[in-house]
């Protein structure tokens, strides 16, 4: 009897020590994201944390684009003493810079939507209330003043032979188009109250989307004039972004409001027809910085529930996941403010706030 307790015990020893080391895996080292209609299941992470230079904070990020994954450029505003001052990191590939050597980047204002137009760089500028368009080529940084001053700029876009930017002035709605050689008024259909926001596939295909006076509705120029694209938007909903994409399709994300309670929906264009779904999202889930991701999917920051880690959607059809950033000392609020797809990775920036302190920058990566 006692030869056989002595065979069990090592027996067991031995299958412990084969075991072990997979069991002091670190907590931090897997994130269990949430499978919508699936169980729970444990992934490899994937998202690590990237170095960025302080701004004065409170500071506020704006956009953030890539040409690939040697090349992206983040912008927003930062709280000088006297005001807003512009704000401008580059990626190289390796590291965050700042960039300080555009026009304006000692005065008062503010940077918009960053966009890829060939080999330029275009990004939109509020220069102590004037607007205009800063471009950077191989020759270095210019300005491309707008033909008028306006109250309000909302959104702006660029693609090769056209750019537009939309606000508002004394007058009303204005819809403003730059054909590479000079500015151009362009009219909004009847009924437009405002133009929420505003991005181009080609010079002769832009999408926006508008307040109307019955409701949220998606505009569409096609060369000649803005029309109303007639697109099935859920009732009573909004439009936070329109991703249109080279092959022809297009996705729209919002929120639909039901008794006063909202729920993000996305609705999909495949070239023919358009579909609805609602996927699993906290209905309070902004898809503004959604992005299709290298790996196809749909890719969105969204509120996490860790006040120490930033928190990422992935809807790939009807399923949805979710995964984690890195961990982050201290943290009480880290939130990802935009994304951009940099070749076979996903960029993040965003802003950090640590116990003590004002909310500073921070920018995550997956893969690459």
């Amino acid at each position: 009897m006692n030869g056989l307790r002595a065979v069990v015990v090592c027996l067991v020893i031995a299958c412990a020590s084969v075991v072990s080391p997979a069991a002091v895996v670190p907590p931090a080292a897997a994130v269990t994201p949430h499978v919508a209609g699936a169980p729970h299941e444990a992934v490899a992470p994937g998202w690590s944390a990237l170095a960025v230079l302080a701004a004065a904070p409170p500071v506020t990020v704006s956009d953030l684009a890539a040409s690939g994954p040697k090349e992206a450029w983040a912008t927003g505003y930062e709280q000088a003493t006297d005001g807003l001052r512009p704000m401008l990191y580059r990626w190289n590939g390796t590291a965050w810079s700042r960039d300080t050597t555009f026009p304006g980047a000692g005065e008062p204002g503010w940077l918009g939507k960053v966009q890829f137009v060939g080999t330029e760089v275009w990004i939109f500028h509020n220069r102590a209330g004037e607007g205009e368009i800063l471009r950077r080529s191989a020759g270095g940084w210019s300005a491309v003043p707008l033909p008028r001053t306006l109250w309000t700029y909302q959104d702006f876009t660029a693609v090769p032979g056209a750019a537009w930017v939309v606000g508002e002035d004394d007058t009303g709605l204005k819809v403003l188009r730059h054909d590479g050689s000079g500015w151009t008024e362009q009219a909004a259909p009847d009924g437009v109250l405002y133009l929420m926001g505003v991005t181009a596939r080609t010079a002769t295909d832009a999408w926006a989307w508008a307040d109307t006076n019955t409701g949220a509705a998606v505009l569409r120029w096609d060369g000649t004039a803005w029309r109303d694209a007639k697109v099935p938007l859920p009732p009573d909903s909004n439009v936070h972004t329109l991703l249109p994409e080279p092959s022809g399709r297009v996705t729209i994300g919002g929120s639909q409001y039901t008794d006063g309670v909202a729920r993000t929906y996305l609705l999909a264009f495949d070239g023919r027809t358009w579909r609805t779904t609602h996927p699993p999202l906290a209905g309070d889930t902004s898809t503004e910085a959604m992005v299709r991701g290298p790996d196809g999917a749909l890719w969105l920051p969204v509120r996490s529930d860790r006040a120490f880690q930033s928190k990422y959607a992935r809807v790939d059809g009807p399923r949805t996941t979710f995964s984690y950033g890195p961990e982050r000392t201290n943290a009480i609020d880290v939130k990802p403010r935009a994304l951009a797809r940099a070749g076979s990775a996903l960029l993040s920036f965003g802003t950090a706030e640590i116990y003590g302190s004002k909310p500073n920058l921070m920018s995550e990566r997956l893969g690459g």
